[in-house]
């Protein structure tokens, strides 16, 4: 193990409170050979202590943010370390993918160390008990979906003689958000991640690609037809995952790593029910679109990390949080306690319950690699979802926009994205025409989209160049 100088600095962070002297806190800092002060802060109110520490100054030496506008514009100023000159000392930050660190940069520069999440983590999970008795195959094309929906909706594919199920199903945020449902199948079939970008370095918002639009009148039928459901507009999703429980939905697009869990749920309702996950595969081959990689990021205040030997000891400590050991202890907690290890090396839960209470905070509020334990045996679904989950990487599809900064989009783009939103919403429920639609797109660009448009190409010529 290597010897790391014990310092003190703060993580705020949020969800359940374990005390100070924790067994799991005590053995992180044993390996790290690190003094840790965590200050805990409740979700809820996690960025707005956040921005008014930063106004304060009263920040700690270790600090997790978001990238919002705000943060940015602290970054700017000057108030964090700049990361770039410091990485490459440090094997295991320096080895990760670089699309991690590249959708945090400002004005192309790196200020933080990601809270590392796959970056590729869309897929298709499917009722295959449902797709094999209908006989279909696993859908390519919107052509294809539209029929798997439909059947599931009136083709009877539980046998109890009701029309009472679905393929699809939305819900009120399924058209927003930077890893909306209607995105990631869009993106499948040949669409681009939110913005697409051409040789010339022009932009073109993803929905006034014509596959974006073929998807949204695919489900413009579908409603039409009653083979959504009809309230999706005031929806949640989690009551839509509810009707997936209770084995009544056939079709999602979501995260992969999910594919398990609602196996198990809705076992619970159906003891014969079989749901199976594929890659998002469309007529391109497998395509997904490439996410933020990060549950936020670490940055480091100039005013509380005073010279550049504190921050290389700080940068350490979280090198060494990605050693196998440390990993493994963030990851699996503790071994005899809440898992053991098999015979043929593989990684077993004693007490999941337990991991979740005690350990689950400190991998949730530190950095950990998940392709850095060893494996977790689990269902075959779940399994299956996990090799998805790594694989998709070599697949996904940038979002060029991601990092670029628009003024414009800083300050309106909130209301810029609702209106779009809506109009995608109003348009499947059929109460606009595609002449609506299209109005709708332009009322977006007179509003400011034209203006974000152009301050995003502005700002990838400057890259390019």
């Amino acid at each position: 193990m290597r010897s790391l100088s014990t310092s003190r600095w703060r993580y705020p962070r949020l969800d359940e409170i374990p005390p100070q002297d924790s067994e799991i806190q005590l053995k992180i800092q044993e390996l790290t050979n690190t003094t840790l002060d965590i200050q805990w802060i409740p979700g809820s109110a996690y960025n707005d202590k956040i921005n008014v520490m930063i106004a304060a100054d009263e920040m700690p030496m270790a600090m997790r943010v978001t990238y919002t506008p705000a943060i940015i514009s602290s970054i700017q100023s000057g108030m964090f370390w700049e990361l770039d000159p410091y990485l490459d000392r440090f094997p295991n930050l320096s080895s990760m993918n670089p699309q991690h660190y590249d959708n945090i940069r400002v004005d192309g520069k790196l200020y933080g160390i990601p809270q590392y999440r796959d970056i590729g983590r869309a897929a298709l999970i499917f009722r295959k008990d449902w797709l094999d008795k209908l006989g279909f195959d696993v859908p390519k094309t919107i052509e294809d979906y539209y029929n798997v929906s439909r059947a599931m909706a009136f083709d009877d594919p539980d046998g109890d003689g009701q029309q009472n199920t679905y393929g699809f199903m939305l819900h009120k945020s399924y058209f927003s958000g930077s890893a909306a449902a209607s995105t990631r199948l869009a993106v499948s079939l040949g669409a681009p991640n939110k913005w697409d970008v051409d040789e010339n370095g022009k932009f073109t918002p993803e929905f006034e690609h014509p596959v974006h639009f073929e998807l949204l009148k695919m489900f413009r039928r579908l409603y039409e037809e009653g083979a959504l459901n009809q309230d999706f507009a005031a929806v949640d999703e989690s009551e839509v995952l509810k009707v997936f429980d209770a084995s009544r939905a056939g079709l999602r697009v979501g995260v992969a790593g999910k594919a398990g869990s609602m196996q198990d749920r809705v076992l619970q309702t159906d003891p014969n029910a079989v749901f199976d996950v594929e890659p998002l595969t469309g007529p391109m081959g497998i395509r997904v679109p490439g996410e933020l990689g990060n549950n936020g990021f670490f940055v480091f205040p100039k005013s509380k990390v005073k010279t550049e030997e504190d921050l290389l000891r700080i940068l350490a400590f979280f090198d060494r949080l990605l050693d196998e050991d440390v990993n493994t202890l963030l990851l699996r907690g503790i071994e005899g306690k809440h898992y053991e290890e098999t015979a043929d090396g593989k990684h077993q839960w004693i007490d999941f319950a337990l991991f979740q209470r005690e350990v689950k905070p400190y991998r949730d509020m530190l950095i950990h690699n998940t392709n850095n334990v060893k494996p977790l045996i689990d269902t075959p679904v779940a399994e299956k979802a996990t090799r998805i989950t790594q694989e998709n990487t070599k697949y996904a599809v940038p979002n060029p926009a991601l990092t670029l900064s628009s003024p414009t989009y800083s300050e309106r783009g909130g209301e810029l994205d609702q209106l779009m939103t809506d109009a995608m919403i109003k348009f499947v429920m059929g109460n606009i025409d595609e002449a609506g639609y299209q109005a709708e797109i332009q009322k977006w660009r007179s509003m400011g989209g034209d203006k974000i448009i152009q301050e995003y190409e502005a700002e990838y010529a400057k890259g390019s160049k």
